[in-house]
Formats: structure tokens, C-alpha cells, sequence
């Protein structure tokens, strides 16, 4: 018996770190992370090492838990500004999508596989959702430096659709191992109703959840190594409190995460580092044992057919969903054309495959393997190209700041204020005498290993350290103060224009220079109203504004998002040629312009017809 825990012991430590290990392959080469993952897992398995793993009652817990860390973990890391800015839609794509693409999806599966109606959906609804983390690791591996609004819907966008699949995948499951034959409506009753109930509870136990933790962590002085794990079980007992009484757990949980993110909770600093191993962690953990469960050998029979349904996810079904939600939104044909492929199939996906099994349905195997396949080839596929595809379509941004080095040091019974240690680096502003704000406090600065007095210190020189007690609203502020200067790519340089212009000029000196398109509304308007007009309410980072002769482009914002430097591009970059992805101002336009052509054709005079030359000869 000991030798047989050692044992087990053993093999799941290696499989842990041998996946840790890929993580190194996986950044430096750009891989999808998740896809080295499940290739551990089915080497290691029934037809790799011999390991048996057949207990999909297990696999489907045990992936369960470490899907709610991980939703905690991406709730506690979205701000709120975020979350307002593109939350309409995200949330979108997050219902609506979820549902078109299972409709589309199933309808393809139907055709393609033995299964039938229901089971086709079933299958569609198992596939429906996005990955986060997959998402998310290619971003950052790939050096992905996208537009702020694109990031943060495919943030939302994950980590709010699971919940959907997951409530139309075990409803379906459900109403087949029933075995009777419902009527269309009443499945569709059942559903609407079913999903509502499902989300308002799970929102509300979510919602109150994130207020008690918050609550609870700043009223219990608990050791700080015990009140990351505190938070962690807290957020466990959410996820359960809400699936017990028929809401949506992982609804509940990621809704938990982001209330509790967003507050002024006590030891923030320890909880976000403990939270993202623990999401490490269950990542890692859900990857290996899905991988494990699996059998290749299984797969070769509907391998073509599951390629097959792959490619009509990629190239059908996930993008007419896409741009059907987003047409409301008016947005960029690039943005809608890159959501539409950065839709990767993961981990939850092949979770949800499990139900079937676990409902005892008669092609519950296949159904599995089908949606393995499915992942497989959106990994390979999709997880290689997200890097270039986003450099082809104009969506990679320079980074604002250089390399910055900071640690932030969290104050025993203060949780609005912060003491952040700098090290000064080479290139950065205060280096070059720019001076630290008012609200700033230097206390200390660390000098070739001697503490000294930050009055007495003199000139900061490079490798010095700074500790600075700062109110917790300004820390980005001071990033600007202390990073390098930013690496700016080749390819860059001439991105934020050729020259700035002062954002609070009015617009007609851009008409009187370069005879720039304005309209008569616009004329009265100053550069920076101009541009905020034209891009719908908001401004960020990079976005850019043709005005015919010239193009406008936001080389910085405020802490408040109001423009701050404006840079003028003299050739403008002519956008990408994308056929579909018509938003709805451009739709209109369209129909508009169609209509005129038709009015004036329609209005014009009858020309009169060529007189006939008389040729007979009387």
C-alpha cells in the first residue's frame, strides 16, 4: 500500500513538472500552452506510458474545481474599467454568440457524423465556448500587444461564456437521456426559462458572495499565509452554494472574483500572487487529466469528419456569430475579423464532452472524442497564427512603457495606500531629473547595499532603489517616472505619425493646413472632441482617425481617458482589405447609398429614343 501511493505520488509530481518545463518551450517559441499540455497528458496515457485513466466522473470534478480557481483568479484580475468599456459586446458574444455558434455548429455536425438533432447540438454546445487561458497565454507569449479594446472583450468574452455552454450542454443532456421526443417549443420554453433562473441565481449568489469575502477578509485578522487559502475555499463555497441551489457556479464565481478584485480589500498584493499559482496550478492539473482520459486510438474511425467540423468552426460558424453580435457595436472590420479567430477551444470544452459520458448517452464516446479533435485542430491551427494575423490587420500597438522594475509592499492595517519599491533603470525619466509628484513620498533610497535617507541622497542614480509611500490610485502614474525607454519595433516607428499637435487646437487648422474632410458640426469642435466624436465616445491608446488627407493618432490619454498627444500622419495607412465583417453605421450607409442610386435612377428623365434614318426610297 505505501509503495503504491509513493508510486502514484510520484508519476503525478512528474507530470506536474514536465508540464512546467513545456511552459519554457511554450514562451519562447510562442506554442499554445494548453496544446503541450494535453500532449503530456495522451503520452502519458493508455496509449502512450499505459497509464489507464477511465473515471469520468473524476476527470469531470476534478476539472470542475480547477475551472472555478481559474475563473476566480480571471474575475479578480479584470478592473472595472475594463469591464465597463467593453462589457455590452463581450456580453454579446458571451450569450448570444455561444448560442449562434452551437446552432450553426450542430447544424453542421448533423450532416457530418451519425448523430442526431439533439446530439449534433449537443456536441455544438460543448465546442461553443472560448478558452481564456488559451487566449490569453498566446497574448502574452506571443508578445501580442493589442489594442486595449480588443483585449478586453476577448477577456470578458471568455471568462463570461462558459457559463452559458455549460447550462445548454447539461440541459441537452438532459432532455436526450430522457429518451422521449419533446416538441421544439417546449424545448425551447424549458431552455429560456431554465437559463434565466440559472443566471439570476448564480449572479446573485456571485454578487453577494464577492461583497461577504471582502467583508470577512477585512474584518478577520487572519495570519498572511492563511488568508490567501481563506479566500480560496471562500470562493469554492460560492461555486457550490450557487450550483446547489440551481445557479450557475462558475457564474457565481467569476462575478465573486471581480467584486472582490475591485474593492479595497486588505493584502491584495499576497492574494494576486498566491491566486495566479493556485490558476497555474489548476491549469495544469485540469490540462493533464482531460489529456489522460482520452484514447487516440479511439479517434482515427471519425478523425476526417472532426477535422472536418473543426475547419466549419473556425471558418463558419464562429465568425457569422461573431459579426451577427457585433454588428449593433459599429466596430472596425480588422477588430471583428480578429475576435472572430481568436475564438480557441480548450479545456472547457473538452469538460463539457464529459456530460455525455456521464449521462450514460449512447454516442456519449463519441461525442468526446469528436470535441477532443475539434480542440486539437483549433489549437493548432488558430493557437500558431494569433500573433501574425494581429500584426496583418493593424491590431499591434507599441508598448506605452519599456522594461520596469517594481515590487509592491503591502502595509499592515492600511488599504488605501501602498509602498512601492522602484529600481531606477537606465533611460528612465527620473533619471533624466524629471521630478517625483507632490503626493509621491520618498522615504528610503538603497544604495550599493547602504540605506540612506531619500533627502539625503542626492541624484538617484541607475540601480538604485526607491521606496515610495503613494495613495493606491496613483501607482501607474509613477511607472511612467521609472521605466526605460520604450524598445520601439522597426516597423513602429513611423506608427504614432510624423510629428504631434496640440490636442486642444481647434479642428479647422487641421482643414486650413491639409484640407483635412471635416463637416459642418465638426468645425466647431477642438482636435481632441474631434476624435473622441469620431471614435464613438472614447478614446484610447493608438486609435486612429482618418480625415482623408491625413490621419489622426492618439499617442497618449490621462488617467480619465482624455487625449493628451496627438500625432499626425501626412500618408495615411490605408486599412486592411477584409471583404465581410460590415458593422452597423457601414450597413447603413450602404443600404443609404443603394437607396439614392435607386431614387435618382428612378427620378431621371426619360431620355427620348434615337430617331429611326428613313432609308426607303419613295
Amino acid at each position: 500500500m505505501d509503495q503504491a501511493i509513493y508510486l502514484a505520488t510520484l508519476v503525478s509530481a512528474a507530470l506536474v513538472v514536465a508540464a512546467a518545463f513545456s511552459s519554457l518551450i511554450a514562451f519562447r517559441f510562442g506554442a499554445p500552452l494548453l496544446l503541450l499540455f494535453l500532449a503530456i497528458g495522451l503520452a502519458t496515457g493508455e496509449d502512450g506510458l499505459g497509464i489507464k485513466f477511465d473515471n469520468p466522473q473524476l476527470a469531470y470534478f476534478a476539472g470542475s474545481l480547477a475551472l472555478a480557481v481559474i475563473l476566480f483568479d480571471s474575475g479578480f484580475g479584470t478592473p472595472i474599467k475594463i469591464f465597463r468599456q467593453a462589457a455590452a459586446p463581450a456580453l454579446s458574444l458571451a450569450t448570444v454568440g455561444v448560442i449562434l455558434t452551437t446552432a450553426l455548429f450542430g447544424a453542421a455536425a448533423f450532416y457530418l457524423t451519425e448523430l442526431n438533432w439533439l446530439e449534433s447540438f449537443l456536441l455544438g454546445a460543448a465546442v461553443a465556448s472560448t478558452d481564456a487561458a488559451a487566449v490569453f497565454f498566446l497574448l502574452r507569449a506571443g508578445n501580442v500587444n493589442l489594442r486595449e479594446r480588443v483585449r478586453a472583450m476577448l477577456e470578458i468574452e471568455s471568462g463570461t461564456n462558459d457559463p452559458i455552454a455549460i447550462f445548454l450542454t447539461i440541459t441537452l443532456v438532459e432532455v436526450i437521456a430522457l429518451g422521449a421526443q419533446p416538441h421544439a417549443e417546449v424545448i425551447l420554453f424549458d431552455l429560456v426559462i431554465g437559463f434565466v433562473t440559472h443566471m439570476l441565481f448564480g449572479a446573485a449568489i456571485g454578487l453577494a458572495g464577492g461583497y461577504g469575502i471582502v467583508k470577512l477578509v477585512d474584518r478577520l485578522n487572519l495570519d498572511s499565509g492563511l488568508l490567501p487559502i481563506f479566500v480560496l475555499t471562500l470562493s469554492l463555497m460560492i461555486f457550490a452554494a450557487a450550483g446547489t441551489i440551481g445557479g450557475s457556479g462558475f457564474l457565481a464565481v467569476y462575478l465573486a472574483g471581480l467584486v472582490a478584485g475591485n474593492s479595497d480589500i486588505r493584502a491584495v498584493s499576497v492574494l494576486k500572487r498566491f491566486q495566479d499559482g493556485m490558476s497555474w496550478l489548476a491549469q495544469i492539473i485540469m490540462f493533464l487529466v482531460l489529456g489522460l482520459f482520452a484514447t487516440p486510438s479511439q479517434f482515427l474511425p471519425i478523425l476526417p469528419a472532426s477535422i472536418l467540423l473543426g475547419l466549419v468552426l473556425m471558418f463558419v460558424a464562429r465568425p457569422l456569430a461573431v459579426w451577427l453580435c457585433l454588428i449593433p457595436f459599429s466596430m472596425p472590420r480588422q477588430e471583428t475579423a480578429f475576435i472572430s479567430w481568436v475564438g480557441l477551444r480548450g479545456a472547457v470544452s473538452i469538460l463539457l464532452a464529459i456530460t455525455p459520458i456521464l449521462g450514460g448517452l449512447e454516442h456519449g464516446r463519441l461525442i468526446f472524442n469528436t470535441a477532443f479533435i475539434v480542440v486539437l485542430v483549433s489549437l493548432v491551427v488558430q493557437g500558431w497564427t494569433v500573433g501574425p494575423l494581429a500584426r496583418r490587420l493593424g491590431l499591434i500597438v507599441p508598448a506605452r512603457l519599456g522594461p520596469l522594475q517594481k515590487v509592491e509592499l503591502e502595509l499592515p492595517g492600511s488599504a488605501h495606500h501602498e509602498l512601492l519599491a522602484y529600481t531606477i533603470v537606465a533611460g528612465s525619466p527620473v533619471l533624466r531629473g524629471q521630478r517625483i509628484p507632490r503626493w509621491a513620498r520618498p522615504s528610503l533610497v538603497v544604495r550599493e547595499g547602504r540605506s540612506i535617507k531619500f533627502q539625503d541622497a542626492g541624484r538617484l542614480v541607475a540601480g538604485d532603489h526607491v521606496y515610495i509611500f503613494v495613495p493606491d490610485r496613483y501607482p501607474r502614474l509613477l511607472d511612467r517616472l521609472f521605466a526605460s525607454r520604450t524598445e520601439v519595433d522597426p516597423e513602429d516607428e513611423d506608427f504614432f505619425g510624423a510629428f504631434a499637435v496640440d490636442p486642444g487646437r481647434p479642428a479647422t487648422d487641421l482643414e486650413a493646413a491639409y484640407e483635412a474632410k471635416l463637416g459642418p458640426a465638426e468645425r466647431g469642435l477642438t482636435i481632441d472632441a474631434l476624435m473622441v466624436a469620431k471614435l464613438g465616445g472614447h478614446a484610447e491608446y493608438a486609435d486612429r482617425v482618418n480625415l482623408g488627407t491625413i490621419e489622426l493618432i492618439v499617442r497618449d490619454v490621462d488617467e480619465k481617458g482624455r487625449i493628451i498627444s496627438v500625432g499626425v500622419a501626412l500618408e495615411p495607412t490605408p486599412p486592411p482589405a477584409i471583404p465581410a465583417f460590415f458593422g452597423a453605421a457601414e450597413i447603413h450607409d450602404r443600404i443609404k447609398a443603394y437607396l439614392r442610386r435607386r431614387f435618382e435612377k428612378a427620378a431621371a428623365p426619360a431620355r427620348p429614343a434615337p430617331a429611326s434614318e428613313d432609308t426607303t426610297v419613295g
